[in-house]
């Protein structure tokens, strides 16, 4: 079949040697409309193609192209420049070029054409083409064409997703920054600080109990900031273990390590031109911290098996819910490390010191959660404002958060009331030290209170008593938590 095909120059057996080759070493995916009013064509490419694409469809009219397009999503069309019993010119192909950008700009199309020209090739690519491929078509080109076209489109498809990510991410920054908002002297403050810093690159520090929105800080800080367009990275810290610290911050090349399959950039390369945004580096060893220390006085990485140099442009902002003096004194953190971090430090308050901004915080959250919960025209009572005022709040903004949400769930009329809301009285200290208790008893109070504090995260209450996670889970197991 092949030896007698117009189109085909290559012996049968060279071809099925290929396509054997092909099957065997390349991994199936992307889908391929191929538009061509010869059907001979149609179906070599078909069959050709069928080996490294996971789905190959054909139309020989070109005037199915919309409803295909309406139906399902190619990644690459291959489309004929002619369709017209003795009309060369490629004009047919050109227009449903045009057509095609117009209903999906993302789609990579290749034009294919027995009469080919470098005139019509150049005004191919000018009009949006990836490629042009003459016929009769060699299979190797032909498939390398192919190939750098998906992985086009790949990149096209990533490149959209970010753009979409990106706007999402900066309508949420918009939103929680009523999470932290208010009109209490501490918070005004914090934003005159947050006003000042944002337009100049210096590195920043924000300290603060966990819940108090260090991170949403940060990411207004980067809004406002003249890198505002660029990315915004944020990387835990606490959840980098030696063994991982260079290879996620630095990234690594093929081979550096038995699990290294590919090249990885790094979180310091990804950052280029934005903010990296350090969270948790109270939490950082010795050893990590001389590593971040070298990296910040150098502005220069290598990924770990390589010795190129790249170099870094990014805006540091840290954050640590830890008393970094502290940890000083206490040899557990490196001073020069903080000079370097602590060009400008902004200190959050927790909520219990910004009690006028609490009804702000709650109405929030209520319209949010009003919203979510299809319960809109939930209120809230004076009752039950005024017990949430006076509680003191040890997990700050988002234990608020958090116990909005339950009660907004939970409740079954339109007005949350005081028995909405339960709080454990483990705040008060003149509660737990002013009575004898059992050592039992005592460890009890400790745990409950470091999961509130964490928001009942294992794992950042785990780090904090300085217990395995097991150890964590049989002990909330023994009292009963």
């Amino acid at each position: 079949m092949f030896q007698n095909h117009p189109f085909h120059f290559e012996s049968t057996q060279n071809h099925f040697k290929f396509v054997n080759y092909i099957q065997i070493t390349m991994k199936k995916e992307g889908k391929i409309l191929i538009v061509d009013d010869n059907q001979s064509v149609l179906e070599s490419l078909k069959l050709f193609l069928k080996y490294k694409f996971t789905e190959i469809e054909t139309i020989s009219n070109p005037n199915q192209i919309t409803s295909k397009l309406s139906e399902k999503n190619f990644d690459i069309i291959l489309l004929d420049m002619n369709f017209s019993a003795g009309i060369n010119s490629g004009n047919e192909g050109l227009y449903w070029l045009n057509e095609i950008k117009k209903i999906s700009p993302e789609i990579i199309i290749i034009l294919i054409t027995a009469y080919g020209d470098s005139e019509l090739a150049v005004k191919a690519i000018k009009a949006g083409a990836f490629d042009f491929v003459e016929k009769p078509w060699n299979n190797q080109k032909l498939l390398a064409t192919m190939q750098a076209a998906f992985e086009m489109h790949k990149s096209k498809l990533k490149i959209k997703k970010l753009e979409h990510k990106q706007q999402a991410l900066q309508q949420n920054i918009n939103q929680d920054f009523e999470f932290i908002s208010g009109n209490s002297p501490a918070m005004i403050k914090v934003w005159e600080a947050v006003n000042k810093v944002a337009t100049t690159d210096a590195n920043v520090i924000i300290l603060g109990e966990n819940g108090t929105g260090k991170e949403l800080i940060a990411k207004r800080i980067h809004q406002l900031s003249n890198r505002k367009d660029e990315i915004f990275m944020s990387v835990d810290m606490a959840s980098l273990s030696e063994t991982l610290f260079e290879s996620e911050l630095f990234g690594h090349v093929k081979g550096a390590f038995t699990d290294a399959k590919e090249d990885r950039i790094g979180k310091f390369e990804a950052a280029a031109g934005g903010t990296l945004f350090l969270d948790e580096i109270g939490n950082l060893s010795f050893t990590m911290q001389a590593k971040l220390l070298t990296v910040l006085q150098n502005r220069q990485i290598s990924k770990v098996g390589s010795n190129k140099i790249i170099p870094l442009d990014f805006r540091l902002i840290t954050a640590t819910n830890k008393n970094i003096n502290r940890l000083i004194d206490d040899n557990l953190f490196r001073e020069d490390l903080l000079y370097r971090i602590n060009t400008v430090q902004i200190n959050l308050p927790p909520l219990r010191e910004r009690k006028e901004d609490i009804s702000i915080l709650v109405n929030h959250f209520l319209e949010i959660y009003s919203k979510r919960y299809n319960k809109q025209g939930l209120k809230i009572n004076i009752k039950a404002t005024e017990k949430i005022i006076e509680y003191s709040w040890p997990g700050n903004i988002r234990e608020l958060k958090h116990s909005i949400e339950k009660a907004v769930i939970l409740c079954n009329e339109s007005n949350l009331t005081p028995e909405d809301f339960y709080f454990e009285k483990t705040n008060n200290k003149s509660n737990v030290f002013n009575k004898i208790i059992s050592l039992e008893d005592g460890e009890k109070i400790i745990i409950k209170n470091a999961l509130q504090r964490n928001n009942w995260n294992i794992s950042e209450t785990a780090k904090e008593l300085q217990v395995g996670r097991q150890t964590l889970y049989r002990k909330i197991e023994k009292y009963d938590i």
